[in-house]
């Protein structure tokens, strides 16, 4: 796709979304597209491979979510993979800062050199085990926000991110359509965890017939010590 098609087309639809893009975050926005493409054909970074798609699902589908982002935010992507949503919001919103964190080493290298080439401040990344990483006291209950686009099942996705947000931050989880029962299921792990979930967006991806979710969970106290448990057990045996 050319620059010119790009730029109409990637503005039209942040436009649906009330976002407006200057011509500096489109440039960027192109240069991480054909680096996504490029590197996909090595490593397995998304399924999505056509321009008009990539547009919409990815990078206008994280900017969905940036109503709820607030100027200073310290923010954690968990389960970033390609970097969505942590990248699509950091090239938007100058002043957050951004850890993406992510267990592949391969999908590291390629975020990293997406930083480099767009010459994003203030963003960094992390390999490691999300498990891991928020048992470790320096990550704990440090951020405002932690988020994650189509990672895991509710229940479980909560273990991962509550541990990591201060208490009066916010767990923005990105979920597909028809997600009543996975909410209902994790209600008592959410508890548990010290969140409340305080609103469910569905929303419409513009120029599309897709409907998407969007959890937003208040931590209202401290999570008990014990939480995450050790890796891979949140995704085996989620919290009841």
């Amino acid at each position: 796709m050319e620059k010119e098609e790009f730029a109409k087309k990637i503005q039209e639809q942040a436009n649906l979304i009330n976002i407006k893009l200057e011509n500096e975050d489109i440039i960027k926005f192109y240069k991480y597209m054909n680096m996504l493409l490029e590197w996909n054909e090595n490593i397995n970074l998304t399924a999505i491979i056509e321009p008009n798609e990539i547009i919409s699902k990815h990078f206008i589908d994280c900017l969905t979510i940036n109503k709820y982002i607030n100027d200073n935010d310290l923010i954690v992507d968990v389960g970033t993979g390609a970097g969505f949503p942590g990248i699509p919001l950091k090239i938007i919103n100058e002043n957050i800062k951004v850890t993406l964190l992510d267990s592949l080493n391969k999908r590291i290298n390629f975020l990293n050199e997406v930083i480099k080439e767009n010459d994003l401040k203030n963003i960094t990344t992390t390999h490691e085990r999300v498990e891991d990483f928020g048992i470790n006291e320096q990550n704990r209950e440090k951020y405002d926000i932690a988020t994650s686009r189509a990672v895991a099942n509710l229940s479980t996705l909560v273990e991962y991110l509550l541990p990591l947000v201060k208490v009066g931050g916010r767990c923005i989880c990105m979920k597909g359509n028809n997600i009543k029962e996975e909410v209902e299921m994790a209600k008592n792990a959410i508890e548990k965890l010290g969140g409340k979930i305080i609103k469910i967006e569905e929303i419409k991806l513009p120029k599309t017939d897709i409907q998407r979710n969007i959890i937003i969970i208040e931590k209202v106290k401290k999570t008990p010590n014990i939480y995450p448990r050790k890796a891979g057990i949140p995704a085996k045996k989620p919290i009841k």
